[in-house]
C-alpha cells in the first residue's frame, strides 16, 4: 500500500477485510498479539488506546451541554472557517449519507452535520456535540488519532478501539495555526464503508487545507516590525520575523526564549548563567552560537551590547502568562500546546518552563471545571499528573469517576514501586 495512512488499497473488499479485523481486534484484546492486516499506524494507536485504560465496550462521554457547548464553540477559532467546512463538504455529506464533524485540539467534538438519519444513528455512540473523542477517551478513531499523530488518518472497521464505532469508517485531518503551527481540531468524515478509500483522505486533507488559508486571510497581520516566537510543546521554536518562518536549534530556540523575556538586553556574562547549567562552558562558546543565529536571521534583527532583538516579540508562553494573570484560564489552556522546550535543561527556560505549567495546573484545579481538568489530565503532558488526576476525580460526578480513579490507583502504584 503506498500510502499507510489509508485503510482500504485499490481493489480491496470491504468485506474481507472488515471480518480479518474482527479476527485481528479480537487476537489484540485476548493475547496482545498485532496480525495481519492490521497496519503498524492503528497498532500504535491501539497500544496507546490500550494504555489509556479505554475501555472496549465504552461510549465516548459528553462533556458540555447545549449552552456550553455554544458558548465555547462561538468563541473557537475555528468557527470562523464553519461556512468554508460547510461549502467545501455539504454535498459531499448528502450524496453519501455521510457526517461531518469538526473537534478542537482536545478532541472535543464541537460540530457534527449531516443528514437527519445517520446523525441519530451516530448519536447511539455519542458522536455528538460536546462530546469527547480523543484517543485516549474513546480509542483509536479518526478525529482522536488525526490530533494525536498531526496528520491526516483514515480508520475502517474494526481499526476502532471501541466495538460500538466498528461499524463506521471515518478520516479526518488536523487544522493547524497558519501563524503558530499550533494545532488547533480536526475535520473529519464520518460514514459507512464507501469513505474507505483514497478519496476521502485526500478530500478530508484538502478541506483542513483550505480552513488554514482561510484563518491566514482572515489574521490580521502583524506589525511590519513585530516577531512572532512559537515554543510551546516544541523542541525547536519557529521565529516568524518579516513573512519569513525560521526554524530554530535546540540552542538558538532556548537562546530566543530568553531573549524574548529580556526586551532591554541581557549582558554575555547573564546570559551564560542562564543558558548553560555546565558552569565550564566558556563565552567563546556563546558567542559561537550568538553569531551562528546572528548570521541566520540577520543583523538588523540580533542586536549585542547587549543581546537583544531589534523588534517586540510576541511569544506564545507570555501569550498564555497573560491570560492565566488576567483569570482566563480556559482561555490560557487553550493557548498552552505544551511544556516550554520539553527537552531543554537550561536554567531559565526550566524556571520559566515549571512556573508556567504550576502556575496553570494550580489555576485549573482552583477553578475545579471537570471540562478543562480533563482536557490537562488527558493531554500528552498530563497523563502523568496525579494532582489534575485527583482534581478531576472529585470534579466528576459519582456515575463518571471510574476512568479517573483508575487511573489514580496507577498513578500511585508507580510512585510506590
Amino acid at each position: 500500500m503506498s500510502n499507510p495512512w489509508v485503510a482500504l488499497e485499490p481493489g480491496a473488499d470491504p468485506a474481507e477485510r472488515s471480518a480479518a479485523l474482527r479476527r485481528a481486534y479480537d487476537a489484540y484484546l485476548t493475547a496482545g498479539r498485532v496480525e495481519i492486516p492490521v497496519r503498524p499506524e492503528v497498532a500504535d494507536s491501539w497500544r496507546r488506546s490500550a494504555a489509556a485504560r479505554v475501555s472496549p465496550e465504552g461510549v465516548a462521554g459528553v462533556e458540555l451541554g447545549d449552552e456550553d457547548l455554544e458558548a465555547y464553540r462561538a468563541g473557537h477559532v475555528l468557527a470562523a472557517v464553519m461556512p468554508l467546512v460547510r461549502e467545501l463538504t455539504g454535498a459531499y455529506a448528502r450524496d453519501g449519507e455521510h457526517l461531518v464533524a469538526v473537534c478542537d485540539a482536545h478532541g472535543r467534538l464541537l460540530w457534527v452535520e449531516g443528514p437527519a438519519a445517520t446523525r441519530a444513528k451516530a448519536g447511539r455512540m455519542n458522536f455528538v456535540p460536546g462530546a469527547r473523542w480523543s484517543e485516549t477517551t474513546a480509542g483509536t478513531n479518526a478525529p482522536g488519532t488525526a490530533i494525536t499523530v498531526g496528520r491526516p488518518v483514515q480508520v475502517f472497521a474494526a481499526e476502532h478501539f471501541r466495538r460500538p464505532v466498528q461499524a463506521w469508517t471515518c478520516a479526518a485531518a488536523p487544522v493547524h495555526d497558519p501563524a503558530t503551527g499550533h494545532l488547533l481540531g480536526a475535520v473529519d468524515i464520518t460514514g459507512g464503508d464507501r469513505l474507505a478509500h483514497p478519496h476521502s483522505l485526500a478530500f478530508v486533507g484538502a478541506v483542513a487545507r483550505a480552513a488554514e488559508a482561510q484563518l491566514a486571510l482572515l489574521a490580521p497581520p502583524p506589525p511590519a516590525e513585530s516577531l512572532r516566537l512559537t515554543a510551546l510543546g516544541r523542541d525547536e521554536a519557529l521565529l516568524t520575523a518579516r513573512g519569513r518562518r525560521i526554524r530554530l536549534s535546540r540552542r538558538h530556540s532556548e537562546i530566543a526564549v530568553v531573549l524574548a523575556g529580556r526586551p532591554e538586553g541581557i549582558g554575555g556574562d547573564e546570559l551564560l548563567v542562564e543558558l548553560y547549567e555546565d558552569e565550564a562552558v566558556t563565552p567563546v562558546t556563546l558567542r559561537a552560537e550568538l553569531s551562528r543565529l546572528r548570521r541566520l536571521l540577520g543583523p538588523e534583527l540580533l542586536r549585542s551590547r547587549p543581546y537583544r532583538f531589534a523588534a517586540p516579540v510576541e511569544a506564545d508562553f507570555d501569550r498564555v502568562a497573560r491570560r492565566l494573570a488576567s483569570g482566563s484560564v480556559a482561555d490560557a489552556l487553550t493557548g498552552y500546546a505544551g511544556p516550554l522546550l520539553p527537552r531543554s535543561a537550561a536554567p531559565a527556560v526550566v524556571r520559566l518552563r515549571g512556573r508556567l505549567e504550576d502556575g496553570l495546573r494550580a489555576a485549573l484545579v482552583a477553578r475545579g471545571d471537570p471540562a478543562l481538568l480533563a482536557d490537562w489530565a488527558y493531554s500528552r503532558w498530563g497523563g502523568e499528573d496525579l494532582a489534575a488526576w485527583r482534581a478531576l476525580a472529585a470534579a466528576l460526578p459519582p456515575a463518571r469517576r471510574a476512568p479517573a480513579l483508575a487511573r489514580i490507583a496507577e498513578l500511585d502504584a508507580w510512585q510506590r514501586a
